[in-house]
């Protein structure tokens, strides 16, 4: 999958995993050796527990309009925002600041 920023008309990332199960969901990067862009639902927050390297994070509504960003977020911590929004996009350390991403965007999946 390729997630695009309709708003600014960049690429955000491409070759995008989807989690559906809940395992997938659960273990999402832990473990892995090199960041990777994964998307998944869930509602509340995300732990970095496991995982070898800061990501960004990404928040949006049903509308894919974001609502919620955190950026280097690092290994062993917790990310939480409004448990209204449920689409997350766990992306490589810094690429919300490479495509100049925002709080209110509007992304595109495909």
């Amino acid at each position: 999958m390729t997630v695009k920023n309709r708003t600014r008309g960049v690429i955000l990332c491409e070759g995008v995993l989807v989690a559906k199960t809940f395992n997938d969901k659960a273990n999402g990067l832990s473990g892995k050796d090199a960041p990777a862009a994964i998307f998944f639902k869930t509602r509340w927050g995300i732990h970095t527990f496991g995982v070898k390297f800061p990501i960004d994070c990404v928040i949006t509504d049903n509308n894919f309009e974001i609502k919620g960003l955190e950026e280097n977020l690092k290994p062993n911590r917790f990310f939480f925002w409004q448990p209204k929004y449920k689409n997350v996009l766990e992306l490589p350390a810094g690429t919300i600041s490479k495509t100049g991403t925002r709080v209110g965007d509007i992304l595109e999946m495909s």
